[in-house]
């Protein structure tokens, strides 16, 4: 899985490399513009369990964020990342080539490529039906006005289209294998719409809230379901990010986010 479809620029773009998982990987990521990734990565990456040691799909890849964190934790997990974007990929070429990535790359590679496209237009991207075990995405989930940026590539990364629960949603059930799973991050008032897209595909779902202190709303959810099952909707117990006062991570958050725990329990 060593090979990637993403030219890697010679002179990689204004980028910093920056650990994760307290330095078992490390990920190039642009430095002005394009999506930086951080918590959202690391909690979405957490959400696949401990003993995953399959083929993942990373949608929305971004540098390679989450998929890196499922191979750090994971240590017989493959993953495809990929992304739409050609400059972001590059980024992600990029992280794979890191030396400090030596002992992961070997089970990973890019795809560039667009996860809103269907039937035949998809498989033909590199996107073949019944191809992975697990689903993992961080689609753009916010709206124009909550996040104007002249940046195209911060643009496409952050700004939500309409239909996109559907679109992305249905191309995962597509190249998942039967009881396969998907793992969505997204904001709390979102859930109807990735239920509604999850509907006669994916059951068996769990929700976890993302709450930045116990006295404060969720800011994140994530949804974890089955290709395939017909179980109803759970209600996991939530995050916290951060201890009731300060800026004290939480203990378990802190497990989360460096690859230690996963966020579900398994």
């Amino acid at each position: 899985m060593a090979e990637t479809s993403a030219a890697l620029i010679p002179d990689t773009p204004a980028h910093t490399v920056d650990a994760f998982h307290r330095g078992r990987f490390w990920l190039v990521q642009p430095k002005h513009g394009g999506h930086r990734a951080g918590m959202d990565a690391m909690m979405l990456a957490a959400s696949v369990p401990s003993s995953f040691g399959r083929r993942l799909a990373d949608f929305g890849a971004g540098a390679g964020a989450a998929g890196l964190a499922v191979l750090s934790r994971c240590s017989a997990a493959q993953a495809v990342l990929v992304e739409r974007a050609p400059e972001m990929a590059a980024f992600a070429a990029a992280t794979l080539a890191h030396p400090g990535n030596a002992h992961l790359s070997n089970r990973a590679c890019v795809l560039v490529a667009d996860v809103t496209l269907s039937g035949q237009a998809r498989a033909t991207a590199g996107l073949a039906d019944n191809d992975f075990d697990f689903v993992i995405m961080n689609p753009p989930f916010n709206a124009a006005r909550d996040r104007a940026t002249p940046d195209r590539l911060r643009k496409e990364a952050h700004v939500m289209e309409d239909g996109l629960f559907e679109s992305w949603i249905r191309s995962a059930a597509a190249v998942t294998r039967p009881r396969g799973g998907l793992a969505v991050i997204a904001r709390p008032e979102q859930l109807s719409a990735i239920l509604d897209a999850m509907s006669g595909r994916f059951g068996d779902a769990e929700m976890l809230a993302v709450h930045p202190r116990p006295d404060a709303a969720a800011i994140r959810i994530i949804v974890r379901a089955a290709l395939g099952a017909r179980g109803k909707l759970a209600i996991r117990p939530p995050l916290m990010l951060h201890a009731q006062s300060g800026n004290r991570p939480d203990e378990r958050s802190e497990m989360i986010t460096n690859g230690l725990a996963s966020l579900f329990g398994d």
